[in-house]
């Protein structure tokens, strides 16, 4: 079996894998990653659907999506999903079930990150309202639209290492707000959900993983400024040199989108379900400060899991 690194891009590992008849849903299409996730695998036939909350930013950045869908033999077609709106993310789930085809893999990699403090349409804090209870709303009410032996992949990030969820305070109404807080609880969500969705649907064969993608110049860092970026940038090469690891480098978009499409359709299900993944590759269970390789054990945690499942489905009013 070749094995992939953190330079592997998305063609290095799709190479010689043929997606056609594969029908493959992924969130964030509108630029950086999601793009670039749906043109490799329309280049391999697949028919992608991809959801973005602006349609028209969305089909200015996905030329290459069609161009690769055509000349495959592919498809890709848009939907609207504002994950900030549980009525957009409700209005969009129904559209999928009218239509009615099934998917094999669901790709959850739309998010925002160290947003300025504010609140998602139903009140709920940004990033922890659109990067995890987005998704979980969206996800479960379209799980039965996932084929059997499908797969969901989550967009994490190593920066669910700033925080655990917190599920007394899950929109800082008692915490002071901070940005890269809020963030980490969100990643750390987007693990703990990636977790118990696997756990509730294996037996049918549905799996499901979380990924970091690595650090990668997108528009995820928009609300950042260069100052804040270059803090960011000594705190990883910091915790580096304590680990005796390599100084940070940027990963391209290609490289960046890798290990998604890599834990969506080319790993043993059993080896990455339930998992963290980095580098095309599981990532360990590594404690410790710094933004680092490796997942805390608190994003694996499984009775933590369940915990926030029940609080997810209590705050958006819905039992899945």
């Amino acid at each position: 079996m070749t094995l992939f690194n953190a330079k592997s891009t998305t063609d290095d590992v799709l190479a010689g894998v043929d997606l056609s008849g594969k029908r493959i849903l992924v969130t964030g299409v509108s630029a950086g990653l999601g793009v670039e996730t749906a043109r490799a695998l329309a280049a391999r036939g697949a028919d992608v659907v991809g959801a973005a909350r602006d349609l028209a930013k969305a089909r200015r950045a996905t030329d290459a999506v069609r161009a690769a869908a055509d000349a495959s033999g592919g498809s890709f077609d848009l939907i609207a999903l504002d994950l900030a709106s549980l009525a957009s993310v409700r209005a969009a789930a129904d559209a999928l079930h009218a239509d009615g085809r099934m998917f094999d893999i669901v790709i959850a990699n739309a998010g925002v990150m160290a947003t300025p403090q504010g609140r998602t349409a139903d009140g709920f804090e940004t990033q922890f309202g659109t990067n995890h209870l987005g998704h979980f709303t969206f996800i479960n009410r379209i799980a039965s639209l996932i084929n059997a032996g499908g797969r969901l992949v989550n967009l994490a990030s190593a920066g669910h290492r700033f925080a655990d969820v917190d599920l007394g305070d899950p929109n800082f109404d008692a915490a002071p707000y901070d940005p890269w807080i809020a963030y980490g609880r969100s990643k750390t969500a987007n693990i703990l959900f990636a977790v118990e969705f696997d756990r509730r649907h294996r037996d049918r064969g549905v799996r499901a993983v979380a990924v970091h993608p690595g650090g990668i110049a997108t528009e995820l860092g928009r609300h950042l400024s260069d100052e804040d970026m270059e803090a960011l940038v000594a705190q990883l090469n910091a915790t580096a040199a304590a680990t005796g690891a390599p100084a940070f480098e940027y990963k391209s978009i290609p490289q960046g989108a890798a290990t998604s499409v890599w834990a969506a359709a080319v790993a043993d299900a059993e080896a990455v379900g339930g998992r963290y993944c980095e580098d095309c590759r599981v990532g360990a269970i590594v404690e410790g400060d710094g933004i680092r390789d490796g997942v805390r054990s608190y994003a694996l945690d499984v009775a933590r899991a369940q915990a926030l499942w029940t609080k997810s489905e209590e705050l958006v009013g819905e039992r899945f």
